[in-house]
């Protein structure tokens, strides 16, 4: 017999219980929304940072460095002290829109339950892409980790997960999993990257020099992971002069390379950008549906958790606007980037609005210090500034004070920006 589905009215429905979800569902209550519910698939809410146990954490949105469990904590003790209801252990399964409603499916410990609506605001985040995804061929041992199982099993469970680890890319999470690794007495023989050179901050590789001393191996991928019960050694192939060579190790950490955890939203039937895995929001963090908001790594895998607390707090003010009968555009004036700049968020202007942060983010895919970027509309240059540097897997950002130039009729031609 098929057990019935419980069912369950709110205003709004927030999805995902890191920082993001839970900032944006605390601007809600504050800004007089009675209902909000956070569904956290987790046993225990906060994200990320819950199993990241260095200090960083916080001083854009809480004014204090924290360690990773006690931002989460903190962020956790402020909704939940402005009414927000928590649900952990609640996984969504499908979003569908009836009417002007929103219909959320959830399996619980307690049951199925159907979340009905008036909007819903989509903060899943971001996930590291899987060896599978990465194609990477070979044996398929034991020892093989993403960054956020390799702080789970140490931070959380307190195992080690093996003696001499491989850490594939070397961006800031590269080198945060190398503090897990040192923290779990493991030894890293190499970090590779299929970059030229690091794309972290050069004071964290001036540290990791200076304390681990373990070699950074550039222009280099992992070709092969050798090892049928448990990693035994990887194969390396230099991207420059094509020689390959087998370096022992007995754990591989797969870093960065992030992809936005988007299932949700791609079958609830939104636009998405085929270039950041994301939907594509407008500067109000609207989606194509109606009532429908994504915010956070959801739509530029991926910023540091306050980056991610701060868009919370601003699309709080998008879901009340919308509550209280704002309008939702029909189209919208589209934001494109060209070679060497992958994609741009929000990449929609539909209003007034001005993004989070009052500025867009982008991506690029080649190194370039202090390059010259421009906005334009056609023929009208809209802004022209420079920017510190573009390098692969860290964001830029351009400021969005040139929107209230920006022509939003049906007939206008798409926003570009562009490298002069």
């Amino acid at each position: 017999m098929t057990e019935p589905i419980r069912r369950e009215e709110t205003d709004v429905v927030v999805v995902g219980g890191g920082p993001g979800g839970l900032a944006a569902a605390r601007a809600c209550r504050a800004l007089g929304v009675e209902r909000v519910v956070v569904l956290e698939r987790e046993a225990v809410a906060g994200g990320i940072p819950r199993h990241s146990q260095h200090t960083g954490y916080g001083l854009r949105d809480l004014g204090r460095v924290l360690t990773g469990p006690a931002y989460a904590d903190r962020w956790l003790a402020r909704a939940q002290s402005s009414g927000v209801d928590v649900r952990t252990a609640h996984t969504v399964t499908m979003l569908s829109r009836v009417g002007d409603r929103w219909q959320v499916l959830v399996t619980a410990p307690s049951g199925r339950w159907s979340f009905d609506a008036r909007a819903v605001v989509m903060a899943t985040g971001c996930r590291e892409r899987p060896r599978s995804a990465r194609l990477i061929p070979g044996d398929r041992g034991a020892g093989v980790y993403a960054t956020g199982t390799l702080q789970q099993l140490v931070n959380v469970e307190h195992l080690r997960p093996g003696t001499r680890a491989l850490v594939v890319g070397a961006e800031h999470v590269s080198y945060s999993a190398a503090v897990t690794l040192a923290h779990a007495q493991c030894d890293v023989v190499a970090m590779v990257t299929t970059e030229p050179r690091p794309t972290t901050f050069g004071a964290f590789r001036r540290a990791a020099d200076v304390r681990w001393r373990f070699p950074v191996r550039c222009s280099t991928q992992v070709t092969r992971i050798n090892g049928r019960e448990r990693v035994e050694s990887v194969e390396l192939t230099d991207l420059v002069t094509g020689r390959t060579e087998r370096v022992a190790c007995d754990t591989v950490i797969l870093t960065g390379d992030w992809v936005a955890d988007h299932e949700l939203v791609v079958t609830a039937g939104v636009v998405m950008d085929a270039a950041s895995t994301g939907p594509r929001v407008d500067t109000s963090l609207r989606t194509s549906a109606p009532g429908l908001f994504a915010s956070g790594n959801l739509t530029h895998p991926a910023e540091t958790a306050d980056v991610c607390a701060l868009e919370g707090g601003a699309v709080g003010h998008s879901v009340v606007a919308w509550l209280a009968g704002g309008w939702w555009p029909a189209y919208g004036t589209e934001v494109t980037v060209s070679d060497p700049l992958t994609w741009v968020s929000p990449s929609f202007v539909t209003d007034a609005g001005t993004p989070p942060r009052s500025r867009f983010v982008l991506r690029a895919s080649e190194f370039l210090r202090r390059p010259q970027l421009q906005v334009a509309q056609g023929d009208r240059l809209l802004w022209r500034g420079r920017v510190p540097w573009l390098i692969p897997t860290r964001p830029v950002y351009v400021p969005a004070s040139w929107l209230g130039d920006v022509d939003t009729s049906p007939a206008s031609r798409a926003i570009s920006i562009t490298v002069c």
